[in-house]
């Protein structure tokens, strides 16, 4: 490494430092003044009407407190690497506190002072109003506690059967299981549900075992020792995988090319010794009975909406005579770019979108903010004989919530039509 490139390093890494002092130097400026108005608020609100209410506020107030600044001095003073499992915890739920605590409590604050505003000659406010702000604040606290506690851990098994004209008698039946956006850092402190969901996967006595990639958020460090729970997933005929945007390190702020580099390699190794075969821009053989399955990975880099695919060309290329295709692509708009109308690939598994970890789910309905940037953004699609099916996720990115949007794994069965 040269020393220009040495210096722009430094330059890079000095900037980073002082933005993330500044904005921990406005947040801290932020729950200081939200603490105090609050406080004032609730004072003003029922002290004078009702003391009962007035104490269980302020016990509330005060528990919430205590969690929020725990967090901001655990997370703010934190002095590890960056990808350390526990430092991407720290700072996903201070992001899910910021969202549950801090921004109701400005709603309330901006409501019940423009009440006082407009009612300054009588020295009050409008109840109505912080009424208002008080249920705003309450739904919202409870709907991400309740996202939090239960929703992101709420695992559901979808089971898809995907019908191909013409399929070999020996692949009809055929059970896949398909995982995907893992994030392990989520799983920081509940291995055992990670455990479990791998226990859950083997009940299904699956033929393959498919992920399609995003094992982490930032750096390799994040993985800590996950192999050994991943490797507990088995199937008939092999586990197999691909690298998602996040696994090659993009995301780390402290990363040089070296470092990036270098955790490709140890991603693929942990990657590896979590069972699976893993599948840079290459195909596989996978014989069953006296049939053949292509399967086909394909790399997915850069962030959004710069996202960089693989050579799908050179993943095809050499593939002989097979009964059936399938294509692992992590980001699933490369699906109506590269695939259909371009090729004889007859299923695509893809994942990336979370569902955007928040909207409508029902057997009759399906809303996520996810379908304005991912037109495939959760589900079974099709286009003449291809197919694509995009999963959920297992585990949650930068918010330690999912609303009405649970985690996934898919159980496809391919039959003959």
């Amino acid at each position: 490494m040269d020393v220009v490139n040495v210096r722009i390093i430094g330059i890079i890494i000095f900037e980073y430092f002082y933005i993330l002092n500044l904005f921990s130097m406005l947040l801290f400026i932020t729950l200081i003044i939200t603490e105090i108005l609050t406080l004032v608020v609730l004072h003003q609100h029922f002290c004078k009407n009702s003391k009962i209410k007035y104490f269980i506020s302020i016990i509330i107030h005060v528990i919430l407190s205590l969690w929020l600044w725990i967090l901001f001095i655990e997370t703010t003073s934190y002095k590890s690497f960056f990808d350390n499992p526990r430092h991407v915890w720290l700072m996903m739920n201070m992001t899910g506190m910021i969202i549950a605590v801090v921004i109701p409590r400005v709603i309330l604050i901006i409501l019940h002072f423009s009440g006082k505003l407009i009612r300054i000659k009588k020295g009050d406010h409008i109840r109505f109003l912080t009424n208002i702000g008080l249920i705003i604040m309450i739904v919202i606290l409870s709907v991400i506690a309740s996202s939090t506690f239960h929703g992101r851990f709420n695992f559901k098994t979808e089971e898809v059967t995907i019908k191909i004209k013409g399929l070999n008698k020996d692949l009809d039946g055929l059970k896949i299981v398909q995982l995907s956006d893992l994030h392990l850092p989520c799983f920081f402190n509940h291995k055992k549900l990670l455990q479990k969901v791998m226990y859950d996967v083997n009940s299904f006595k699956p033929d393959l075992i498919l992920n399609t990639g995003d094992f982490i958020d930032f750096g390799w460090r994040e993985f800590d020792r996950s192999d050994t729970i991943l490797y507990k997933a088995k199937s008939r005929y092999g586990n197999f995988a691909i690298m998602g945007n996040h696994d090659f390190g993009t995301y780390d702020p402290f990363f040089t090319e070296a470092d990036r580099d270098n955790n490709v390699l140890i991603m693929n190794q942990l990657i590896k010794s979590s069972g699976y075969k893993v599948l840079n821009d290459e195909f596989t053989i996978v014989n069953v009975g006296n049939a053949k399955i292509a399967l086909i990975g394909i790399i997915t880099m850069g962030r959004f909406p710069d996202i960089l695919h693989g050579d799908l060309g050179k993943a095809i290329s050499g593939i002989d005579s097979v009964d059936l295709k399938i294509l692992l692509s992590h980001d699933p708009n490369q699906w109506t770019e590269d695939v259909t109308g371009k090729t004889d690939i007859d299923i695509t598994l893809s994942g990336h979108t979370h569902g955007m970890q928040m909207g409508i789910l029902t057997k009759k309905f399906r809303w996520s903010p996810a379908k304005y940037f991912y037109p495939h953004w959760s589900g079974l699609y099709s286009e003449g004989n291809q197919y694509q099916y995009v999963n959920r996720g297992l585990g949650v990115l930068a918010i330690p919530f999912r609303i009405w949007m649970p985690p996934e794994i898919t159980l496809i069965t391919i039959k003959h039509e």
